[in-house]
């Protein structure tokens, strides 16, 4: 059984020290779920430019579906410069005004989420109105049966508390990591004082069917309303953690999609996402064993 899942919001080059990588989290997203047996489409737009017409070839070149992708004949396509830190975190600079940000919810992009069994969206994508209006519209059309994900994704001052509430309320989802969380019970008036406290107080408000926190080396915690998984994470040679975090959303969507336990699934995500920080990028190829996808779980016979 193939899931369609749908990543909507920015596609743009990361612009590394050592040359630039294709990135954005709906991209990344939408690649690893397909590595995990997905049928997964990206909604996005670039720009009339020479980098806009590397990324459609990029995705052909990776697997990708590029039908869903628009091209701005006013704009830019969307670029990124990324400083990496010592620790191997990294320090974005994101361009504004950029095609993505003028995102368009036209039919082929409609079609593909009014099928779609999961649908990922972010906070940066909405930054602007344009875009943010075409993705609530997505979502409208999206069937009432499907997964909603929202990566909260916050990025320097590309946020606010009724976007973040809104997007809340729509999803079913939370993805977030621990230097986003600090910033989010601050925003939201979150009480609790723990992590566990402020991630249960959150899923409560908002009636979330799951919560997938990051915390980097320290694993990983999914938080269903009822039950805890704490996943210790896997000890790894950090080239950079770009699209790490993107890479466990996915995991996470397709084991939810498959019925997968959350034990199971967090077992899945942290492997995925440790050997995307072993690599430089956020769509490295995985390798054969982290690729086998999530077959729906068959109820055993009585």
């Amino acid at each position: 059984m193939s899931f369609k899942v749908v990543g909507i919001g920015e596609v743009l080059w990361d612009l590394f020290p050592s040359g630039k990588k294709m990135g954005g989290a709906p991209a990344n997203f939408a690649y690893h779920a397909r590595a995990l047996g997905a049928d997964a489409r990206v909604v996005s737009r670039v720009g009339n430019d020479a980098l806009g017409r590397e990324i459609l070839a990029q995705f052909e070149t990776i697997g990708l579906s590029n039908e869903c992708i628009s091209v701005d004949l006013a704009r830019p396509t969307g670029t990124v410069s990324v400083e990496l830190m010592a620790d191997g975190q990294p320090h974005y600079v994101i361009h504004e005004d950029v095609a993505w940000d003028h995102l368009v919810a036209d039919a082929k992009a409609v079609e593909a989420v009014s099928s779609a069994d999961a649908v990922c969206f972010g906070s940066l994508a909405q930054r602007c109105a344009p875009a943010q209006a075409a993705i609530r519209t997505m979502l409208e059309k999206s069937p009432r049966t499907a997964l909603r994900i929202f990566d909260v994704n916050l990025r320097q001052d590309f946020f606010s508390r009724d976007l973040i509430e809104h997007s809340l309320e729509l999803a079913h989802v939370l993805k977030l990591n621990d230097t986003e969380l600090p910033m989010l019970t601050r925003l939201l008036g979150v009480r609790g004082i723990t992590e566990k406290q402020q991630l249960a107080e959150i899923a409560g408000r908002f009636g979330l069917r799951l919560v997938a926190y990051t915390c980097g080396a320290r694993g990983s915690l999914l938080y269903d309303g009822a039950q805890w998984s704490e996943h210790a994470g896997r000890r790894v040679e950090v080239k950079d953690t770009v699209g790490a975090g993107d890479s466990l959303t996915a995991a996470v969507t397709i084991g939810m999609l498959a019925g997968w336990d959350l034990e199971t699934i967090g077992e899945r995500a942290n492997d995925i996402a440790a050997y995307v920080c072993s690599c430089e990028g956020g769509t490295p190829l995985l390798p054969a064993h982290l690729r086998a996808p999530f077959e729906p779980k068959v109820p055993a016979d009585t």
